[in-house]
């Protein structure tokens, strides 16, 4: 499958077209490996590595989903990696909105 498709279908970009700009920028690391296209394939066990909303996001692929389907199932698809886990945007937004709030 291809990386641009993955972070689409696994819901780790937005668009087809943000995922597709996320691989072409030469940020994107597949087990290690720097990659600016996005046609490269992917494969369960392959270890992705990239920016994504202010953060950088590690994550490890379990498997490659059938569908872009709910959050939920496209979660199963990948195990996040990166230390302390790294919170969506609307997880960051809450934790903010909690801070001014204390």
């Amino acid at each position: 499958m291809r990386v641009d498709r993955f972070l689409w279908w696994a819901r780790l970009a937005k668009t087809r077209s943000a995922a597709q700009a996320m691989a072409e920028t030469g940020r994107m690391r597949i087990d290690g490996r720097t990659i600016d296209r996005a046609h490269c394939p992917v494969r369960p066990g392959n270890i992705l590595t990239f920016a994504a909303y202010g953060q950088v996001r590690v994550v490890r692929i379990e498997a490659l989903p059938g569908r872009r389907g709910p959050p939920a199932e496209a979660r199963e698809s990948y195990t996040e990696l990166t230390p302390g886990g790294s919170p969506g945007p609307r997880e960051a937004a809450n934790v903010s909105q909690q801070d001014e709030l204390d």
